[in-house]
């Protein structure tokens, strides 16, 4: 009998709605969930934790503990990426083992761990101290396609993990790259040469999931993942509805009258609450997946960033340069972080030249500081990249002091800890929980959750249409002068003549445009490439720096750029400060 493993609460709405899913609307049907009969939900993990500290406000670790508390009889599971635990870069294993201690304190039952390169080495603190805690333990293997990637390369990686114990073995296929026959391969080799349990994890994205899953049931795999639809399809994983009227005869003890429930409860939360974070390029089928082996979030964040820089028009170009970017670096499987690394550096490939600018997690990739690559790297390119540098060998982590009671000394000078969980909080993403912690002390909160769009009419020449604005409460209009017959702007032939008497739009203000002399132009002054943070400023006005020294860090696709000196020169004005948000073109330093 397979078993199914429930990913609405985490893989789901990180797919299809940017991992927005509040806690409050989990609690309101966790109880119901936990009756359905699911052998685990994963519920924690991925993205799920940065994005309740930057963006929801709301504590991870609070989460988890308030799920436990109505999750009594269904395992709850997390996916950990290895020694990257739940950020974008590698931790020290002190800050692991707290990490994993506590997150099995709070709730956990099941880690499903896996590393973005299939380096097994940076999975092994993880593993080793969830089997000491007495957890159960998923070892995943990503799963991508390239010329290095053969049976035979999977069932070494298998033989790897079972070395380290691991209860179960996962195919981890993020990108709906998985073909039915190649799944029931996979698995059935698996199954026929180690005998070991395993789980089978794929996204619709390509369209082949159900087909997917069916085979690799076919060929012993012993669980598969779903969600609960309308958070299924698209770039989630299959709907539990659908997989259930595939293979009824196997899921007959699944409550499905609990399952319509839930899944009407999420109908009218996705209508009344996350509308405005469901987009239609999330849902649609992307068989374009297959040739540029791009998974879907991979894929929306490219649509985002590359909008952001004013440049959509380069999507074609991005996606047909990502393949030659990742046989550059060595075939990286593109899973978070290597997926966010290889990404950035083909749109930077496209707007400025072949690596004519590198991220400082691109050097850091090619100095070894990830781990071992499935296949060497371009040594062309890790000279442009590194010059003479020697990539070390050595584990990553292993490059790194205890992080642990630094963290904790922090977080007491600056008077914000509260409990052991804040200070893995801290040790994982500093700026952003210093942050979060002031907004928790102060009782604020900011959900960044976008209403579902108000519609209002505009008529164009006498031609109707409905205009939908998001994330914005219209209904405040009435209240506004009525502004019938006058024109938008004088270069904009829009009237409201015929505009409902309920709903008025008036002429925006304009904001007064400062002296042209005010900004800074010219040869010696850096801009910005593209939007961002200002992160760091590593130099400070009457330093003298030379043509490519780093003048400051820009986070922007959640890379850190430094931005180098186009020439030799004095810091004459630095223009910005650090926290600060910039646009593309906006000038930053000035060099005379």
């Amino acid at each position: 009998m397979v078993e199914i493993i429930d990913t609405t609460f985490r893989d789901a709405h990180q797919s299809l709605l940017a991992t927005r899913l509040q806690t409050q609307d989990m609690l309101r049907i966790a109880e119901s969930m936990d009756r359905i009969g699911f052998y685990s939900m994963e519920v924690w993990g991925g993205a799920t934790f940065d994005v309740c500290i930057r963006y929801l406000r709301e504590d991870p670790w609070e989460r988890l503990r308030l799920l436990r508390e109505r999750i009594r009889k269904t395992k709850l599971q997390m996916l950990i990426r290895g020694q990257n635990l739940v950020g974008y870069r590698h931790y020290p294993d002190d800050v692991a083992e707290k990490f994993v201690e506590l997150a099995h304190r709070n709730g956990i039952d099941i880690f499903r761990v896996f590393d973005a390169l299939n380096d097994v080495r940076n999975m092994e603190t993880v593993i080793k101290k969830a089997k000491e805690v007495g957890a159960e333990v998923q070892g995943a293997i990503a799963y991508t396609t390239g010329p290095v990637f053969t049976l035979e390369y999977y069932l070494k990686k298998v033989e790897e993990l079972l070395a380290l114990d691991v209860d179960v073995i996962t195919v981890k296929d993020m990108a709906g790259l998985l073909t039915p026959w190649k799944a029931y391969e996979l698995v059935s080799e698996i199954k026929k040469t180690y005998g070991v349990p395993i789980n089978v994890h794929t996204h619709a994205t390509t369209g082949m999931a159900v087909a997917t899953y069916l085979k690799a049931i076919e060929g012993g795999a012993d669980f598969v993942d779903t969600a609960i639809s309308p958070l299924a399809f698209g770039t989630a994983q299959p709907g539990i509805q659908t997989i259930w009227h595939a293979i009824p005869e196997t899921l007959g003890h699944l409550d499905r009258e609990l399952i319509h429930e839930v899944s009407r409860y999420l109908k009218r939360l996705l209508e009344e609450k996350y509308g405005g974070l469901l987009h239609k390029e999330t849902l649609m089928v992307n068989p374009y997946v297959l040739k540029y082996q791009v998974p879907g979030g991979m894929y929306s964040n490219l649509l985002v960033q590359l909008r952001e820089m004013k440049a959509i028009d380069k999507l074609d170009e991005v996606l047909q340069e990502i393949p030659h970017v990742r046989e550059d670096l060595g075939w990286p499987p593109l899973v978070t972080p290597t997926s966010q690394i290889v990404g950035t550096q083909a749109v930077l490939n496209v707007l400025f030249g072949r690596y004519e600018r590198t991220t400082q997690e691109v050097k850091n990739y090619v100095k070894g500081l990830y781990g071992r690559p499935p296949a060497p790297i371009n040594e062309e390119i890790r000279r442009r990249i590194i010059g003479e540098e020697e990539p070390t060998t050595e584990k990553p982590a292993n490059l790194l002091g205890p992080r642990v009671e630094e963290c904790r000394k922090k977080l007491e000078e600056l008077g914000y800890l509260e409990g052991e969980e804040d200070v893995v909080t801290y040790c994982l993403f500093p700026e952003v929980a210093v942050e979060f912690f002031r907004t928790r002390r102060e009782g604020r909160t900011r959900p960044e959750i976008p209403q579902k769009a108000q519609k209002f009419k505009i008529y164009v020449n006498g031609v109707e249409f409905e205009v939908g604005v998001e994330g914005v409460d219209l209904s405040a209009l009435k209240y506004l002068p009525q502004t019938r017959g006058t024109p938008i702007s004088s270069s904009t032939p829009v009237s409201t003549a015929s505009t409902p008497a309920s709903v008025s739009v008036v002429p925006a203000p304009v904001a007064p445009t400062a002296p042209a002399a005010s900004v800074p132009t010219g040869e010696g002054v850096v801009t910005a490439p593209m939007p961002g943070k200002i992160l760091r400023i590593l130099v400070k006005e009457g330093d003298e720096v030379k043509t490519g020294q780093g003048l400051l860090v820009l986070e922007a696709m959640k890379m850190e750029n430094e931005i180098p000196a186009p020439k030799n020169g004095i810091i004459k004005k630095i223009l910005i400060k650090e926290g600060d948000t910039v646009n593309t073109n906006d000038p930053l330093i000035e060099i005379g």
